[in-house]
């Protein structure tokens, strides 16, 4: 059963609220982490609490939950000039600014207008409601070494 500290490796399917499918993981190719620790959305870790091998479960994350809401103030403009010269800016890279207090936050380029360059440093799938089609293929106890070093290791982990 899965609890705080379990080694879970997963099936599933996520899709967008209009339908899209974003991911898809199997038994083939499972996602693994350490429950409990923060890994996965907060509205998916919640209801996986308690299921074993071999349940399925369908589940909506709200963006609460999820990536959260679109902060407007994380989409903004930049002058060019602030970029390498030598850089290619176009639309879909990523690039990281130093925002207030040095902390550090990733944008993506939305794209580029004149000498302006259009960035939103919202996760890409902030105000989306997720849904997610999940199937457990394996529980354990995580080990001491998984524990100290915060993920899972193996097939669907982390790899060192």
């Amino acid at each position: 059963m899965i609890k705080k500290d379990s080694v879970v490796t997963l099936g599933y399917i996520l899709k967008k609220g209009n339908g899209e499918e974003l991911d898809r993981s199997n038994a083939a190719e499972p996602l693994a982490y350490l429950h409990g620790h923060g890994q996965i959305v907060p509205g998916l870790e919640k209801v996986l609490g308690g299921l074993a091998v071999g349940d399925k479960k369908e589940v909506t994350v709200t963006p609460q939950e999820g990536y959260g809401e679109v902060i407007p103030k994380l989409k903004m403009k930049a002058s060019r000039d602030k970029f390498p010269a030598d850089a290619n800016i176009e639309a879909g890279m990523q690039v990281t600014a130093n925002m207030e207090g040095d902390k550090q936050t990733h944008f993506t380029v939305q794209g580029v207008e004149g000498d302006e360059v259009i960035l939103d440093g919202n996760h890409p799938l902030a105000g989306e409601t997720l849904h997610f089609s999940v199937e457990v293929i394996e529980v354990r106890q995580a080990t001491a070494e998984e524990l100290q070093h915060g993920h899972a290791h193996g097939a669907g982990g982390h790899h060192h």
